[in-house]
């Protein structure tokens, strides 16, 4: 089964190819190997390999940058996403491609379904939700969100470095959603894309959280793993203490009850997941 992956060096695509399975060829590519944004040089790459499927983890995801650099982020998250579905579909392939819980205004007070309807709040958003009209009918959209991994930036890793730099550390804790173990959103891809799904399913770790709690728990489990040597006050604080150039949804948290028929069963708890890249960190640095 040959298999193109886009954004290979992201944390996404990092777990897309730890978790392939054995019978995947796997050719990847990142931005220093592939101009997503060239429609020829995507076409010209897509003919060459000649792919079954074709995973989409490139994505521009500088959230306040984007307020500023709207037309780069259209470029990547919107534009990109036709050329490799117009290109995939030409050669027949299966499109994954990954969304993101910022398509939603914040508002519900319940977890957003598939269908709800969208309304996205920064210009990430708005080119995440222009990049799933782009992948078109018959790709399979999976919207996710708050995705972490061992390596590279991501909210895990900076509160650990923070947590061990700083006396205390103030998060939100008006901003609820679900954190998502990278590992495992990869291995949902890959499951759900045999499965020959499409649509626009959600998937994120089980549970929901404010960024407070999130940092709670990160805190708890490095000391309890020894990454940490002393606690150190995690403060709550609001949105409007810590203010960004993007605005953020309050509640994005995803309904997944229909990605559980095609998984065969719900998803971890993120605070399960959280405990297990702890454990990965302290064994593997």
């Amino acid at each position: 089964m040959k298999v193109l992956i886009v954004g290979a060096k992201g944390q996404l695509g990092r777990g897309l190819i730890a978790m392939a399975p054995a019978e995947a060829d796997i050719t990847s590519h990142d931005i220093d190997t592939l101009d997503i944004t060239d429609a020829a040089a995507v076409d010209a790459l897509v003919q060459a390999v000649k792919p079954q499927i074709v995973f989409n983890a490139a994505a521009y995801t500088a959230v306040d940058k984007a307020e500023s650099e709207e037309a780069l982020a259209e470029a990547v998250n919107a534009i990109a996403v036709g050329h490799l579905a117009g290109a995939t579909k030409a050669a027949g392939a299966q499109f994954v491609h990954v969304s993101t819980d910022f398509v939603f205004d914040g508002l519900s007070g319940v977890p957003y379904p598939p269908d709800a309807p969208t309304g996205p709040v920064s210009a990430y958003g708005r080119t995440k939700l222009a990049g799933e009209r782009a992948a078109g009918e018959g790709a399979l959209i999976v919207r996710t969100a708050w995705v972490y991994a061992p390596t590279g930036g991501n909210f895990v890793r900076t509160m650990l470095r923070v947590m061990a730099e700083r006396p205390e550390v103030r998060v939100v804790a008006d901003q609820i959603g679900t954190p998502t173990y990278a590992p495992g959103l990869a291995a949902a891809l890959w499951k759900m894309a045999a499965a020959g799904a499409s649509g626009l399913p959600h998937y994120t770790d089980a549970g929901a959280c404010s960024w407070y709690d999130f940092a709670v728990a990160i805190q708890e489990e490095a000391l309890a793993a020894g990454l940490l040597e002393t606690a150190v006050p995690v403060i709550p604080i609001a949105a409007s203490d810590y203010p960004t150039p993007a605005k953020r949804p309050h509640f994005s948290v995803l309904d997944k009850t229909s990605t559980f028929t095609i998984l065969g069963g719900p998803t971890p708890h993120w605070r399960a997941n959280l405990r297990k890249m702890i454990e990965e960190i302290k064994h593997h640095g």
